[in-house]
């Protein structure tokens, strides 16, 4: 089986079009199922973020695959195959490998080198375990980037040249509220912050805001409970989420992030809220980090208002009307480059175990050979010598030390040669010459492949194919 990814992010589709394809919740564990139970697929798991979903599969076939995950995709995001297929990238084998790394890494991240991603890849092995579609192949590559992924932030300075979506939209959001903070340490200082949703990035929200020094921090809803608790963490007040008008005046700097399906901040609403604040002053800024939006984009239009969205944020230094807290997360090449060289000694050490893995059943039954060959000469020893168990024994040990020895060179060289351009031949060439039984080694190659434990790499010497759909 080999390893293909099929996928889409804020790199090859438009912000409306990752709207309707991300899946999560129930719709996600259904497709997760279903690519699993698909022709060709020998295990599965999804990465699904605010900006990327991806498919990862083990497949037998390339074509097959592509078409069944292809299909699925369509049928779960509810966007008709024609209109998502010029959406979607492929990688196979080793660019799909490469490719997990560097996501995990955040080098593929919209705000490049953000650790957030890290966690979303590990949710994702953890959700495809739960649903027993993880097969050993597709977990050891996860463990391989995952181990990657946080060599890239305890090696390297990614972390600084990279942040996570809410500390980037902060930044940009304060650049449209007007004057520089007079302490760049708390740009968020005398203003007022209204935080919509209480889940995991809203929580992030609320604790930036928090630590940046926001004067006040209203919390709204659905659930008043996670409201409140959220809200009193950052020593902050709680709103409710079906009159948010009043909040929304009362507020400079409004940051959505909830799971709604739907807008939960309509033009009409914003209209209302810009209204009861009177006379124009300091612009209403709305920081939209929801997926599918929370915010409807016709409140950019509104006079007076300022909406900041996933699409208006990136890996990019201070620019026009924008803080220069930005400049400090614009992407260092030389930390990317640092991150690029792990990631390519990691894929390099992934492919040197998988060449020396592929000759393994061959120097396994090399050795069996050498072993019977041993063997034989001792029985037949054993009846001409003298009944000296002891003599017998250093004789045996002798035996063994010398094949070990002689047998050493050749099967190390020949697993090192295995990555070389025409590396089967070494292979082929050790068989002939040690006269090996090709049944002897598919058995062994059979018994490594049923044996528990992580599975076999896929087989870098296949032909790779990467593809555009």
């Amino acid at each position: 089986m080999s390893v293909l990814v099929v996928g889409l992010s804020h790199k090859s589709a438009s912000l409306p079009v990752l709207e309707q394809a991300v899946v999560s919740g129930d719709t996600l564990g259904k497709l997760i199922r279903d690519v699993s139970q698909a022709p060709n697929v020998g295990g599965t798991f999804v990465v699904s973020t605010c900006n990327r979903v991806e498919v990862y599969a083990e497949v037998d076939k390339f074509h097959g695959g592509v078409s069944s995950i292809c299909d699925l995709l369509a049928r779960h995001s509810g966007i008709p195959l024609g209109e998502l297929t010029p959406n979607l990238y492929v990688h196979y084998e080793d660019r799909a490998v490469q490719h997990l790394l560097a996501v995990a890494c955040g080098l593929e991240s919209m705000v490049v080198g953000e650790s957030q991603i890290l966690g979303q890849v590990r949710q994702a092995l953890s959700v495809a375990r739960e649903q027993a579609t993880l097969s050993r192949g597709l977990s050891e590559l996860g463990t391989l980037a995952l181990r990657t992924a946080k060599r890239a932030h305890s090696e390297t300075g990614i972390d600084r040249a990279g942040a996570n979506l809410v500390s980037i939209g902060i930044a940009v959001a304060r650049g449209r509220l007007g004057a520089a903070p007079a302490d760049p340490a708390r740009p968020l200082d005398g203003l007022r912050v209204l935080v919509v949703g209480a889940g995991s990035m809203s929580s992030l929200a609320a604790t930036t805001a928090s630590r940046l020094g926001a004067a006040r921090i209203v919390v709204a809803n659905r659930t008043a409970d996670r409201a409140g608790r959220l809200a009193a963490a950052v020593g902050g007040s709680t709103a409710s989420l079906t009159a948010l008008a009043g909040p929304v005046a009362g507020a400079d700097l409004v940051i959505s992030c909830t799971g709604a399906a739907g807008v939960v901040i309509s033009a009409d609403l914003v209209t209302e809220a810009l209204a009861r604040r009177g006379a124009p002053g300091r612009p209403l800024v709305l920081l939209d980090l929801a997926m599918p939006r929370d915010v409807d984009p016709a409140v950019a239009a509104l006079p007076g208002a300022e909406l900041v969205g996933l699409d208006t944020l990136g890996d990019r230094p201070a620019g026009a009307g924008e803080p220069p807290e930005l400049a400090g997360l614009a992407t260092r090449d030389a930390d990317v480059e640092a991150v690029r060289a792990i990631v390519a000694e990691e894929f390099a050490a992934r492919v040197s175990a998988v060449h020396a893995a592929r000759v393994a059943p061959t120097v396994v039954a090399l050795r069996a050979k050498a072993a019977q060959v041993v063997d034989a000469e001792l029985a037949r020893l054993s009846g001409r010598l003298p009944a000296d168990h002891r003599t017998l024994g250093e004789v045996e040990r002798a035996m063994r030390r010398v094949v070990d020895k002689l047998l050493h060179a050749p099967t190390v060289r020949v697993k090192e040669l295995a990555g070389s351009p025409g590396g089967d031949a070494y292979e082929d060439a050790l068989r002939v010459l040690f006269d090996l039984d090709p049944a002897v080694v598919a058995a062994v190659t059979l018994a490594d492949a049923s044996a528990p434990g992580p599975a076999p790499a896929p087989d870098p010497a296949r032909t790779r194919q990467e593809n555009d759909t």
